[in-house]
């Protein structure tokens, strides 16, 4: 097999910093999971150079085998209860002005984890208030109790990813239905709460199709959307179909803020929580002056 060679603009900078050490220390110190390390996410130098990180919850072991995820597949440990205060702990210390919280996909649990999550963003804004946070949750398999006990946790950002066009859904998502998903965005756009949602293109996408998805989110009400270069993490996961260049990513910006979007981060690098905290002073500023 021929491994496509990544193009000059792939190219990651590995230079790191006093404050990428200094997150780096603290993940270690309170024995915190992050998708930065488990995904292999090639903005994470970056991202901890400015002191921010995804944190992800209810440990490192997913029950689902996505084929463009590198997060470990098998039986989890049961939920650490003790991981919420440790989180928040964390966002305190880093003195972070936004925190992402992500998880693995638990279909293990009897509520698939959603009172886990709830627990975490209760803490998080009692020790930690002023930081505002952002949820990038699984499907809960669509369940809707699930999905509203999120959302009663009033985090600002509620975010799914479909992570790819409709027709490529179930041959890269485990378990994961593309209607499924939308039902969800739906559903999070309807209480109020700002929805966020992201795709993965060079999957073998059509042009035609990532418009489609766009307005099959801006009918699920959704406000942001990320649009970022899948990169094949390991032998394992699915290949790389196209490296899309960045005009073409460009473009796709463009066009998601003329449909009506409020928000839209669309370069190869980017990634679901890639400039979360922008993203948030960008919406505020936009409600203000409206």
């Amino acid at each position: 097999m021929q491994i496509k060679r990544k193009p000059d603009w792939l190219k990651i900078r590995l230079a790191t910093s006093g404050e990428y050490q200094s997150v780096k220390d603290i993940v270690r110190r309170h024995e915190l999971n992050t998708i930065c390390q488990s995904g292999d996410c090639p903005n994470m130098v970056e991202c901890w150079s400015h002191g921010t990180a995804t944190f992800m919850i209810l440990g490192n072991i997913c029950t689902r085998a996505c084929k463009f995820c590198n997060v470990a597949t098998g039986k989890p440990k049961p939920a650490d209860w003790n991981e919420p205060d440790r989180i928040a702990e964390s966002i305190k210390l880093m003195k972070l002005k936004h925190a992402v919280v992500t998880s693995v996909d638990r279909d293990d649990l009897p509520d698939y984890g959603s009172s886990f999550w709830a627990e975490t963003i209760k803490k998080i804004k009692e020790i930690s208030p002023l930081t505002t946070i952002e949820v990038l949750i699984p499907d809960f398999q669509g369940k809707i109790e699930c999905i509203q006990e999120i959302i009663d946790s009033s985090p600002e950002i509620i975010s799914h990813n479909l992570e790819t066009v409709k027709r490529l859904t179930s041959a890269i998502r485990t378990k994961a239905k593309y209607e499924t998903s939308l039902e969800v965005i739906r559903y999070i756009s309807n209480s109020g709460i700002t929805s966020k949602s992201g795709i993965m293109l060079g999957l073998g996408e059509t042009e035609n199709e990532v418009l489609e998805t766009m307005n099959d989110l801006l009918d699920a009400g959704c406000k942001i959307m990320t649009i970022g270069q899948y990169l094949q993490p390991s032998k394992e996961n699915i290949e790389v179909v196209e490296y899309i260049s960045p005009e073409q990513f460009e473009k796709y910006r463009n066009i998601g803020v003329e449909k009506g979007f409020n928000y839209v981060e669309s370069a190869p690098m980017v990634r679901s929580s890639y400039h979360a905290e922008k993203q948030v002073i960008d919406l505020r500023t936009k409600i203000e002056d409206f």
